[in-house]
Parts: C-alpha cells; structure tokens; sequence
C-alpha cells in the first residue's frame, strides 16, 4: 500500500492553487476526503469540498493537528507570519510544504522556529485534472520523504527536483506558463472564428491540436522544430503563416514576456 494514501493532509490558505491541489486529491483513488483539511477565511468558499468529507475550518492551529503533511498556500506576503504563530505546535517529523514565491527554504526554517523538513513546490492549476509539471526542492537529505513529497505531486500530474536557485524561473515556466499557454490558444480560437469557425468548434480543434503537439514532443522526445519540419513544405500555407507570426515578433513577445515575469519575481 502506498505510504501516501495514509498521510494526514492540510493544505492552509486554500486559495486558487489550494483549491486545485485539493481537487485534484479528491480524485485519487484511495485518498480518503477525511484525510483532507482545508483552511480559509472564508470557509464558506470551501462548502463543496465540505460535502465531500473534506474538513474544512478557518483554524490553522486546528487544521495543522495531526497532520502529516502540511501544505502551505498563503500568499508570500503571508506565510512567514503565518508560519510564525503555528511555530509552537508545528512537530519536527511534519513535512511543510510551501507554494510560495520568492520565500526561501531558510526564510522558511527560520520562521518555523524548528529544524523541520520543508519542502517548496511550484505545481500549476492544471493539479485540478492531474496535468500539472510541479518543480519542487527541499531543505532535507531525508530520501524517503523527498519520495513522498514526489508521490504526492506525481498524482497530480508529473514532478521535477530542482536546485533552489530555480525556483523562481520554474514559477514562470510552469505556474505563469498555464496563462500564456491558455492565451496563445484563445488567440488560435479567435482566429479560427475569423476563418469560419463557430467558437465551439474551434476550441475543440484547437484544444485537441494543442494536446496532440504537447504529446508529440513528451513522447517522442524529439525537438519542437523536428516536429515543426514535418508540416512545412516549400511554398506551403504552414510556412507562409510561421514565418507571418515572426515577422510580427511571436517569439520574441513571448520570450520578453517570460523574462518579464521573471524580473518582476526578482525585483
């Protein structure tokens, strides 16, 4: 039996990706809803998850109890005060696991007042239909529990264990890329409006083209310009409209824009 399906989860601060994460949890097979517990404020935006079993209460204190597992989904501007009122009843065999942005590993440990394993992940909303890329790194040589923290996330889509000093740019690529992916392909919709396409039918052409060419390259392995080279013929529609996107600077807008998320994280 997987250790994971017997670990006591709390997720706190049960935001968008809170939400998520736990969505996606209440899916898993043999991860029972009354091992779940989910805070908020306002727990009256929890109501779902409460007619699922889940437990749900605005008492971090509470909620962190018992837990095995405790995953923190506060805002940055949040979580080391938060992490700082619960340091005297968080326990040192508890796994914390932490969403935030720009808050390191050391700014964690300090907080928590404790030699306790923390963790930091960066999984993206697409945790809701297990399709989510989370990077995560760690404070802890503890094997097991990095297998754990990887079992755990690896249910909700696939995992990758970075150095700390990526961190950041895993947030841009993984948890911002859902939004530029989402919005290159309400552009693809748009255009295939323009074409003759009613919305509906353009957004399951252009959903199912986008999940082919991401199957592609996961499974094949090959680079995207390999896959590129296969669709465009000398003088062919395919190439009259890539080389069009690039004379208006496709590439480059989306570079700029990753680089200018990453700054933002930076600064």
């Amino acid at each position: 039996m997987s250790k994971l399906l017997e670990q006591k989860i709390a997720i706190i601060g049960c935001g968008n990706l809170g939400k998520s994460i736990l969505e996606g949890l209440l899916k898993v097979e043999g991860i029972k809803a009354s091992n779940l517990t989910a805070t908020r404020r306002n727990i009256e935006s929890l109501d779902k998850f409460a007619h699922q079993g889940v437990k749900v209460t605005s008492n971090n204190v509470e909620a962190i109890a018992g837990a095995n597992i405790i995953v923190l989904g506060l805002k940055p501007h949040h979580i080391l005060i938060e992490l700082e009122k619960l340091k005297e009843e968080i326990q040192e065999n508890q796994i914390i696991i932490s969403l935030a942005t720009g808050i390191s590993l050391d700014d964690l440990q300090n907080a928590s007042g404790k030699p306790a394993i923390i963790f930091r992940a960066m999984p993206n909303t697409a945790t809701t239909v297990a399709e989510s890329l989370t990077c995560i790194c760690s404070n802890s040589e503890a094997t097991e529990k990095t297998h754990l923290v990887e079992e755990l996330f690896n249910k909700l889509g696939s995992t990758v264990v970075i150095h700390e000093n990526l961190m950041e740019a895993a947030t841009v690529l993984g948890a911002c890329g859902i939004a530029f992916v989402l919005r290159f392909i309400r552009g693809m919709i748009q255009g295939g409006i323009q074409i003759g396409f009613d919305a509906k039918t353009a957004g399951i052409i252009v959903n199912q083209t986008v999940k082919g060419a991401s199957q592609l390259l996961i499974q094949n392995g090959e680079h995207p310009e390999f896959e590129i080279d296969k669709v465009t013929t000398p003088r062919g529609c395919t190439i009259s409209g890539l080389n069009e996107m690039e004379h208006n600077g496709f590439s480059s807008a989306l570079i700029k824009g990753i680089v200018a998320s990453f700054d933002k994280i930076e600064k």
